[in-house]
């Protein structure tokens, strides 16, 4: 019988990003994924179309499968010839249990490899402005289970030494034993004004921090109804979080945005949102392909072919350009066949998609809708001149109309088709209905339809009623309007339909609810 191979992969302690290459890559890789709550579940995007999933649990106070019922469940699935990645929060060798697992392997002689993670004992306490260590204060630290009960009868914890041997005390899944914890600190000779922190969901976005000291930290905790996951850290160097705390000061922090922009132009706006602090939840409404009529591909050949009879060709998207191109390509022309046309661009990123192949296009002034270009265009166009439009297939015809208008022969051809997409769908709804996500974007006009269309395709029967809940922010006027046509309550508008200014919208304070 063939043998498969397990994976035991330290997830991290949340932040999905600081999760390792290595452990990265066996998550791509797995047949199966077996995986507890401290994972972060966006880890789960990563693996492949038709990966298992199988979730084991592990809360404070239950467990959804026992320890013994997962490591035979790494046995079985691994000798039915799976590759097996087994996340773990934070290292699956600090308190991870992870030599259970392996031993269990190396018993049914399956092959195994321990992928280390990011502990959250030393992460957890970065992200709140607190490093473990620091030559002014300490050069020591211990990590401590505070899962275990200090005023047990018999303790794995020698807290006569612990106490004052150590320069910070960190204490893993201790938040319920705090008062135990610090009692006992106190007693073994821990000063009652030593610095202490607690810090709850800490490299997510609910993270929240508490400060005090071993004598009041408790009580702190107590008023505050902090519950795990937490942890405790207790020694000198929490008086650095006054000057070092830098996660809940970015300017987007504690807050989830959605972003329904197709998966191939996510990217930059994914990426501006985490670097100002947020999280951006993915959910692609829409995605971009290339054109599947029969009809509109020929179309599109035969206007390929024709490509020396244009004076103009005018871009409105880096899809248009992408996808045009990638078809000139595909049908063997030469580009050269553009010929003297002169090449528009609608917005600064569909002029940098032409520049990246080599084509400068004609100044303009700043425009980023079709009515601006038309604008633009009309002094320098002449009637009877030919104009080629590449688009996809939901493109408004304001720009055809406006150009006609002016005398010019338009063709306008399909490069490109927008299909609904729902990947992720159910986890996403969840989250909207859960109130998890506070922001949604919207960078088109058909994202806006196709979120709603696409959230009543999940069973979501008051679609509108949901995201009005929320708040709504459009990447443009033009986006705005199909929104507010729709019965949506749009909360922001960016005034440039760029990725920048919506970035820039997403930081003015939020307004307020009536």
């Amino acid at each position: 019988m063939q043998r498969g191979k397990v994976y035991l992969v330290g997830a991290g302690p949340g932040d999905p990003k600081l999760i390792t290459v290595r452990g990265l890559e066996a998550i791509e890789r797995a047949d199966a994924i077996v995986y507890d709550r401290l994972a972060n579940p966006r880890l789960l995007r990563h693996a492949k179309p038709g990966a298992e999933l199988h979730f084991v649990g592990k809360l404070p106070d239950k467990h959804m499968m026992k320890q013994e019922d997962i490591n035979k469940l790494l046995v079985e699935l691994a000798r039915q010839g799976k590759v097996v990645t087994r996340l773990k929060g934070g290292d699956p060798s600090v308190f991870g249990r992870v030599g259970e697992e392996a031993e269990e392997l190396a018993d049914a002689d399956i092959p195994f490899e321990i992928v280390p993670g990011i502990t959250s004992s030393i992460a957890v306490p970065v992200y709140a402005g607190i490093p473990v260590t620091h030559r002014d204060f300490t050069s020591s630290f211990a990590i401590v289970t505070g899962h275990e009960y200090p005023n047990k009868t018999y303790s794995g914890v020698h807290w006569d030494k612990l106490s004052t041997a150590t320069g910070t005390l960190i204490f893993l899944m201790g938040v319920a034993n705090i008062e135990a914890i610090c009692s006992r600190l106190m007693e073994h000779g821990k000063p009652p004004e030593t610095p202490a922190a607690v810090i709850r969901m800490g490299t997510w976005m609910e993270q929240q921090t508490l400060t005090g000291t071993v004598a009041t930290i408790a009580e702190q905790v107590k008023l505050s109804g902090m519950q795990s996951p937490a942890i405790i850290i207790v020694g000198e160097v929490v008086k650095l979080r006054e000057k070092l705390a830098w996660f809940e000061k970015r300017p987007l922090f504690g807050r989830r945005y959605l972003v329904t922009r197709a998966r191939e132009q996510a990217s930059e706006l994914v990426r501006g949102i985490e670097e100002l602090g947020g999280e951006a939840v993915e959910f692609p409404v829409i995605r971009c392909q290339p054109t599947s009529d029969p009809e509109q591909v020929e179309r599109l050949d035969q206007t390929i072919r024709e490509l020396g009879g244009f004076d103009w060709i005018v871009f409105t998207s880096v899809n248009g350009v992408d996808y045009f191109f990638r078809r000139l390509i595909e049908t063997g022309a030469d580009i050269r066949n553009l010929g003297a046309a002169r090449l528009v661009a609608v917005g600064p990123k569909t002029q940098e998609a032409l520049r990246l192949r080599g084509l400068t296009t004609v100044p303009l002034p700043s425009a980023y809708k079709q009515e601006g270009i038309a604008d633009a265009l009309e002094p320098l166009v002449e009637a009877g001149q030919r104009v080629l439009l590449p688009t996809g297939d939901l493109a408004r015809d304001v720009l055809r109309k406006r150009l006609e208008a002016q005398g010019l022969s338009v063709t306008e051809v399909d490069a490109y088709e927008t299909v609904q997409a729902t990947e992720f769908g159910e986890e996403t709804l969840e989250q909207l209905r859960e109130g998890g996500i506070h922001v949604v974007t919207f960078t088109s006009s058909s994202t806006v339809m196709n979120l709603l269309h696409a959230l009543k395709q999940l069973g979501e029967e008051q679609p509108i009623e949901l995201l009005n809940r929320l708040e709504l922010v459009c990447i443009g006027p033009v986006t705005a309007q199909t929104a507010e046509e729709a019965g949506l309550r749009i909360s922001r508008v960016a005034p440039e339909a760029t990725i920048a200014s919506l970035l820039e919208t997403l930081q003015q304070p939020a307004p307020l609810q009536e």
